[in-house]
């Protein structure tokens, strides 16, 4: 019996992945080149949601190199639009300058068959310019609501049924492009635990990425304005609570000055009222 079982559990292959790729402005293809430096990408399955305008048009020649141009704005809503459209079983979260490992897909593919209760597994990537994996973890383990808040897209793959029936989806007020620029793995991470998706990581590391990324700027503006909204979306009004905290946390690390405060606790307060009026909208 036991063996018949484990007969029915799905087996994937290369051929059940499918690489979600959000681009901006884009009218040749030539940006996939870099990413995949060990092999002309026409042969990996890839969807493309290119965010452009009528009179800038991407096109694909290449069978597994699908196109969809979107004359709407936010990497969020491009990430939902490329979930709506997969036609895989597996799907990998992609920005445009990324940069994939050799035989990445088997590793996508390998681990979940070996994890064969994992709707959603993140895995590592390496910062371009540093010697170590991001995540410095060596096992695999279960996700909890605070280790998700080390996740960046380009980590996640999923099992793209699971996802549709559970409805997960990006939130489309956070995320580049958007409102509140920030935050919209990690909600998208949430939402799955929320509906007790199975979710691991893997210490494999698929993928590299420039440096320099969105996150990295603790004291900005529109970071603080964001992470506000964030939080309000997490906490309700103890976001206020927070915002003492989170300005007290960047001044003692140098982000900012104490001269600085009374602006930022401002433009955090502008944040908490204008996701406030986001939901009263809906």
């Amino acid at each position: 019996m036991c063996k018949y079982i484990n007969k029915l559990v799905k087996e994937y292959n290369k051929e059940d992945l499918e690489i979600l790729i959000s681009t901006m402005d884009r009218n040749s293809l030539d940006f996939l080149i870099p990413m995949f430096p060990f092999s002309h990408f026409s042969k990996f399955s890839i969807l493309i949601i290119n965010q452009t305008q009528e009179d800038n048009i991407l096109t694909s020649e290449f069978p597994n190199v699908r196109v969809i141009n979107s004359f709407e704005k936010g990497l969020s809503k491009s990430r939902n639009l490329a979930i709506q459209n997969t036609i895989k079983e597996i799907c990998i979260i992609a920005d445009d300058d990324v940069i994939y490992f050799p035989n990445f897909e088997n590793d996508i593919i390998t681990t979940f068959n070996r994890l064969e209760n994992a709707e959603i597994i993140t895995f590592n990537h390496h910062r371009i310019g540093l010697d170590k994996p991001r995540n410095s973890s060596q096992i695999v383990y279960e996700h909890t609501k605070k280790s998700i808040w080390n996740v960046v897209s380009i980590e996640i793959a999923f099992k793209i049924d699971v996802i549709k029936a559970k409805k997960i989806y990006y939130d489309e007020h956070f995320g580049l492009g958007s409102f509140f620029e920030t935050a919209e793995e990690f909600l998208f991470l949430k939402m799955a635990l929320d509906l007790n998706i199975k979710t691991y990581f893997s210490p494999l590391v698929i993928v590299s990425h420039p440096l320099l990324c969105s996150g990295d700027y603790q004291g900005e503006d529109k970071l603080v304005y964001a992470r506000s909204a964030l939080f309000c979306k997490l906490w309700g009004d103890m976001v206020y609570l927070w915002l003492i905290k989170y300005l007290f946390f960047i001044v003692r690390n140098n982000y900012i000055k104490w001269n600085e405060c009374n602006a930022k606790f401002r433009i955090g307060l502008s944040g908490i009222n204008k996701y406030k009026e986001l939901e009263n909208l809906k």
